[in-house]
């Protein structure tokens, strides 16, 4: 194929992937708006209220970045693990590899659909955020970067899940035993600084303390880890994830029988 066949393949699955979840958007983009509105008035109101301040901020203002990454998160996972899956449950995706399409082309077409809908709900809960308190951004080069990096590694998890799933009960083992634990210990309601040494040093295996924390310091210019190597770390993770699944898609796992 041409570089403009290519781009042209490209276009066509990223418009596919956002048409579908637009036009379903009351299952893909209501549902995290509502949850976290109930977020913002339980936490951020009612118990926020009685915790006070939290690194130098009301405890609305502190715990706003890390839900606005939680919804970033969880929907550009839950796109690509659901469409691509039922790609390969539709036996469609038989009919992309058989075409002249590079696999990368087929990968990087899903994974910009996940980022795509993750950024679109990260916006859609910052404004929101807007009715319950008031945020300045701090960094707005680190935000965005942190913003595009996790949204492109958690499409390329759910990428990795859909391939490695054999039926439809295989797509939410992932996200309710691994995704969800990682995210609610991630330092989205706290700052780790807040923790026991022993508890701390284990806060700091999970991944999704540093994505947090580096988006948080893009917001409101505080962060519990250093933002830099987080930023970097993040970066590799996005590198591995694409190699992995670009490996696993050129070979066939899960789809060649």
């Amino acid at each position: 194929m041409s570089p403009r066949e290519q781009w042209v393949a490209f276009l066509t699955i990223v418009t596919k992937e956002i048409r579908r979840f637009t036009r379903i958007w009351p299952q893909t983009l209501l549902p995290p708006a509502i949850t976290m509105t109930l977020y913002f008035v339980i936490f951020g109101n009612l118990i926020g209220s009685r915790v006070g301040e939290m690194g130098g901020f009301d405890y609305m203002q502190y715990i706003v970045p890390g839900l606005i990454m939680m919804s970033v998160i969880q929907n550009s996972y839950g796109n690509v693990v659901s469409s691509f899956f039922s790609t390969k449950f539709q036996h469609s995706i038989e009919e992309m590899l058989v075409s002249p399409m590079p696999p990368w082309i087929i990968l990087c077409g899903f994974v910009v659909g996940g980022m795509v809908r993750g950024m679109l709900v990260g916006v859609i809960v910052s404004m929101l955020s807007l009715f319950f308190t008031h945020l300045t951004m701090q960094h707005i080069f680190v935000t965005v970067v942190v913003v595009v990096l996790t949204a492109a590694l958690f499409s390329l998890g759910g990428f990795i899940n859909a391939i490695l799933a054999k039926k439809f009960d295989d797509i939410s083992i992932v996200p309710t035993f691994v995704l969800t634990p990682l995210t609610y210990l991630g330092g989205v309601f706290y700052s780790i600084d807040m923790l026991p040494e022993f508890w701390r040093a284990v806060s700091l295996a999970n991944p999704i303390v540093y994505m947090v924390n580096a988006f948080r310091y893009g917001v409101l210019g505080v962060s519990d880890v250093n933002v830099y190597a987080s930023l970097a770390a993040i970066a590799g993770f996005v590198g591995v994830f694409f190699m992995i699944a670009l490996w696993m898609l050129r070979r066939g796992t899960g789809i060649r029988h």
